[in-house]
């Protein structure tokens, strides 16, 4: 195969971000990291219509053993729909990036805290060789500079901690800290992923810099996603305006743009 060049050519999944009137990447898991059922006994294509009509631009499927996830989940929801889809996985070799694209997704996470550096870049590499956009996942500024290809890879700064299984409650704060290196690798879709418990968060997340967030558990759990959805627009609107671009301390605006309570 032809290697990949250093461009950041559009895909169908940083197309779908790039258009998005919702940036939230929706998804669909089994269970929390507790075991708890997410699903509430509702069909996987119940939760995937709900999405589309909340106009996720990208829905991701969580396929990790840890929240019940396998890969019949990945192919079910590409049968359901044409939205792009991410598969959510510990990938270590090209013959899972393969089947992942088999599957129907579009994108692939790539988790810096179990790759070496090598084998990150590698992988990297061998996702856009088979037409996967890189969704790379960083914990910290080390794992950040050590993004390979940034500007062709969507690049996530997870708020909560795989070390203890994603159990604890995660840190916002700290999340919102890393959004200048996660700029700094090139990416144009930089995101903010998990423990977004509230639309005013996600709001005050989105006019801190973040092209976009990942969601799965609040919106899984929420009594009415379109009651949610409409939350989260109203926030938007009362939050200050800063064009997405990064104004200050990301971290300060985001704390003091957090509900009472």
């Amino acid at each position: 195969m032809t290697a990949p060049t250093d461009s950041a050519a559009p895909t169908a999944f940083t197309d779908a971000l790039a258009a998005a009137h919702r940036p939230l990447i929706m998804e669909v898991k089994r269970q929390d990291a507790d075991g708890r059922d997410l699903t509430r006994g509702r069909p996987v294509a119940e939760i995937v219509r709900g999405y589309e009509e909340a106009g996720a631009p990208c829905i991701s499927v969580v396929t990790g053993r840890w929240f019940g996830g396998t890969e019949d989940l990945l192919a079910e929801v590409a049968a359901l729909t044409r939205l792009p889809l991410l598969r959510k996985d510990f990938i270590t070799g090209r013959r899972q990036l393969e089947r992942t694209r088999a599957l129907g997704a579009s994108a692939v996470l790539l988790t810096a805290k179990v790759l070496p550096a090598g084998a990150l870049a590698r992988l990297t590499d061998q996702a856009l060789e088979c037409g996967l956009t890189p969704f790379v996942e960083v914990a910290d500024a080390a794992e950040a500079a050590g993004v390979h290809r940034g500007a062709q890879c969507v690049v996530a700064v997870n708020n909560k901690d795989i070390t203890t299984r994603e159990r604890l409650a995660g840190d916002l704060d700290r999340g919102a800290s890393l959004l200048p290196e996660l700029l700094r690798t090139g990416t144009r879709f930089p995101v903010s992923a998990s423990a977004i418990d509230t639309p005013e968060r996600a709001a005050a997340l989105v006019h801190a810099g973040f092209r976009a967030l990942l969601m799965g558990t609040s919106l899984l759990a929420a009594p009415s996603l379109p009651d949610w959805c409409a939350a989260y627009d109203t926030a938007l609107l009362r939050a200050p305006h800063t064009d997405r671009e990064v104004s200050g301390d990301p971290a300060r605006a985001l704390q003091r743009r957090r509900p009472a309570g």
